[in-house]
């Protein structure tokens, strides 16, 4: 690029990946030419239970609130934003009070922040991985240098690393994984962060859906190496209305407040943000507690239905959404986004998180008509993939070897999978679903819920003898369908 061309942006800037963010359910809507109002969006980790406006024993109204703001329209919003650190600061209790809230338009807008204040070019920060990916890319704005730890091994993270590392991020319960760590080790891990001048900076915003219990909020009022975020978005299921706030030592917050964007926060969110910190009982509050119960309720049928997909492997969660391994899969996470997306299902493919590959896929928690919805999709998705794969094969077979039969796949883990001697040229059958019970075909019910065409007790493109009869139609011109059903009227038919 000529050098009058460039455009006048710092290099790391032009170089930084581009984020995977939810909200795509109108992009989904218009490429798959589903009605918005039709997709499931499982993308997006939210409280299962719904906004609390959902709910009339809460006590707040929206419209209320509107009828409220109104009058504000013609004002800026106060950039001191009171109300909502008070409410924020009763919300948690434990000794916060509302001098350490930094109120933000969300947590990335949060994480921003603390990086733009905290870090200097070539800082070390340490992430264990895999998690959020916006502390990696909010930190890589300002040039950091970004330094991995296996989350596995947090604990295990050396004197020597911990002294060079400016801040240490933490997400507690990890995203994606689900994982809670309790408070004793947080505190544990806080006493070294604090003997090496070490930011430990917590993300907590998944605790009030997990265990509340097990924050660390109280020491970042008084910790300078302590930092601990919260979000309003996935406990109150408010995605479009971007709320969140820190805590940190009045010092820390009161610097962090005069440099944060004025009026991050709108005359409405604030009021919104205020009437749901202000609930009876903060993280306690009846909403809250029946939220969990429900999550923990909902997570284990998810887990239970996802387990009988075959090659899937449900890991163990504390919270509203579940990582799934399916790296013994056929299908890849990527391959099989898409193909539930064509359904009108959004999950969230974990193939950006890092180190995690195309093999794993994240799923909300949510009702049992929903997920069984999914796991439904899934199945359609599965087979699918199987049949594109398998004709794929069946091409480059009858192109590569012109029609030659391959035998007998004596290293596949399951042959015989019908009878010894069987030719495995038509591993999967080239006619699925035939739907034709005089096969040995028939429907049965799949372990993920519904039904499904069983191909087990038919033989019939496994025979020596017919597979080189079918091989001979489906060689020579036309679609492909067309020569199955040629292959089919021909050879099959007159069998059954």
């Amino acid at each position: 690029m000529p050098e009058e061309n460039k455009l006048p942006l710092k290099a790391r800037i032009i170089a930084l990946p581009k984020p995977v963010h939810g909200g795509l359910i109108r992009e989904t809507a218009q490429s798959c030419d589903i009605a918005e109002s039709d997709i499931l969006d499982l993308s997006a980790s939210l409280n299962p239970m719904g906004s609390p406006f959902d709910h009339p024993s809460t006590g707040l109204s929206l419209d209320a609130i509107f009828t409220k703001a109104t009058g504000q329209f013609g004002q800026y919003p106060d950039n001191r934003y009171l109300e909502f650190k008070h409410a924020a600061a009763r919300f948690l209790g434990q000794g916060v009070d509302h001098i350490n809230i930094i109120p933000g338009n969300g947590s990335c807008e949060i994480i921003r922040l603390v990086a733009e204040c905290m870090l200097e070019e070539d800082d070390v920060v340490l992430i264990p991985q895999p998690t959020f990916a916006e502390y990696e890319q909010q930190c890589r704005m300002v040039g950091a240098d970004i330094q991995y730890l296996d989350h596995d091994e947090l604990f295990e993270v050396s004197d020597e690393l911990l002294d060079r590392a400016k801040i240490l991020f933490v997400c507690n319960p990890n995203n994606p994984t689900g994982r809670l760590i309790e408070r004793d080790n947080m505190v544990t891990l806080a006493s070294r962060c604090t003997a090496h001048q070490t930011l430990l900076f917590v993300d907590e915003a998944f605790i009030e859906l997990a265990d509340p219990d097990q924050s660390i909020v109280d020491l970042a009022t008084l910790n300078d190496h302590v930092f601990v975020m919260r979000s309003l978005t996935k406990n109150f299921a408010i995605p479009g209305v971007r709320l969140g706030f820190g805590v940190a030592p009045k010092d820390m917050a009161t610097s962090l407040n005069t440099a944060r964007l004025p009026w991050n926060l709108g005359s409405i969110p604030e009021m919104i943000g205020t009437a749901l910190l202000n609930m009876e009982e903060g993280c306690n509050s009846s909403y809250l507690v029946k939220s969990r119960a429900l999550i923990k309720e909902e997570r284990e049928y998810l887990i239970e239905k996802l387990s009988k997909v075959r090659k899937f492997r449900p890991l163990s969660s504390s919270v509203n959404y579940v990582l799934v391994d399916m790296s013994e899969s056929s299908i890849d996470s990527v391959d099989l986004s898409k193909r539930l997306a064509s359904q009108g299902i959004l999950i969230r493919d974990c193939s950006s998180f890092q180190g995690l590959g195309n093999d794993f896929i994240r799923v909300a928690v949510r009702s049992r008509a929903e997920t069984d919805r999914l796991t439904k999709a899934i199945g359609v998705a599965v087979v699918g993939d199987a049949k594109d794969t398998a004709m794929k094969k069946l091409n480059h077979m009858i192109e590569k070897r012109k029609g030659k039969p391959l035998g007998g796949n004596t290293g596949c883990p399951y042959y015989p999978c019908h009878f010894p001697d069987q030719d495995c040229t038509f591993c999967f059958c080239p006619f699925y679903p035939c739907k034709d019970e005089h096969t040995g075909g028939k429907w049965v019910e799949r372990s993920s819920g519904g039904k499904v065409w069983s191909c087990e007790d038919c033989t019939l493109v496994h025979r020596p003898e017919n597979v080189q009869a079918i091989l001979d139609e489906l060689i020579g011109n036309g679609s492909m369908d067309d020569r199955l059903t040629k292959a089919w009227n021909r050879v099959v038919k007159p069998l059954l």
